[in-house]
């Protein structure tokens, strides 16, 4: 993999930095368009195996890209799954995010899968991606230190037991889901809704105040930048999708608005 040593998780040590690691989600699945935008500068890409139809077969290619670029990749599983987790490990996740991690038992059930014996419960193999077709000697023993676990806290129940979450070994950072929690107050797509911000303001502080990385996805500059401001120490602009889907509305609207224009005043 480009640039990253064996025994070293670049995205764990991306998020300790000074610095403000940029990402974003992809969701069309393409090989081709997370190679593209890892070249275009993003430093993280987030496989998203849980909203849309990305299968590990497509898992696997799409690290595969990435690792043609120096963006980091990050896998986020269907489920908290240990089944799920093993796969995506032994295809060479370095780092995987969980969802939907509601408390401590569950953060806890999260890092166990992603970690080998005695620390976790991760099934063992010799012989795939990840350890490098095999020719990496001492992978059954280095990696437990160079895989990242980020869990995601998604709902007001879950962030109200975030220093709880993060206390958990092992898990080394947090991830805010704003658009599942704004559904859980009631105010489900509305991210600027202020109990919503509020408690995303909130997640920010907390975990600045006991020195836990956090981040948070939102859907456009404006918002992400915020979102810096208030302390997140990593972020996600949108998707491949929602770029290119709010890039495409963008051109069709000024050529329609000129056709339209050109038409009513007539051919001469």
């Amino acid at each position: 993999m480009k640039n990253e040593s064996p025994i070293v998780n670049r995205f764990k040590a991306a998020i300790a930095g000074a610095s403000v690691p940029v990402g974003t989600w992809l969701m069309s699945g393409a090989a081709s368009t997370a190679e593209a935008l890892g070249h275009a500068g993003f430093d993280w890409l987030v496989i998203d195996m849980e909203h849309v139809p990305i299968e590990f077969r497509d898992t696997w290619q799409l690290l595969q890209a990435v690792a043609c670029t120096n963006a980091m990749p990050v896998v986020r599983l269907a489920a908290n799954d240990a089944v799920l987790a093993k796969r995506a490990l032994d295809m060479g996740a370095p780092t995987l995010m969980f969802p939907f991690v509601q408390n401590a038992e569950d953060a806890r059930r999260a890092v166990a899968s992603a970690k080998y014996p005695p620390e976790g419960t991760r099934g063992y193999a010799a012989m795939h991606r990840a350890s490098r077709y095999g020719t990496w000697s001492r992978y059954s023993v280095e990696i437990n230190d160079a895989t990242a676990c980020i869990v995601q806290l998604e709902t007001p129940e879950a962030i109200a037991q975030l220093e709880e979450i993060a206390a958990v070994p092992g898990v080394d950072a947090l991830f805010v889901g704003p658009g599942d929690l704004s559904a859980a107050l009631g105010e489900i797509g509305n991210l600027q809704n202020e109990r919503v911000q509020t408690m995303i303001f909130d997640a920010a502080r907390r975990a600045r105040a006991i020195g836990k990385p956090i981040g948070i996805v939102g859907p456009h500059p404006e918002m992400v930048g915020t979102f810096i401001q208030a302390g997140f120490n990593f972020v996600a602009i949108a998707s491949d999708l929602g770029m290119m889907m709010r890039q495409a509305q963008a051109f069709l609207g000024q050529v329609k608005g000129q056709a339209v224009v050109t038409a009513s005043a007539g051919p001469y």
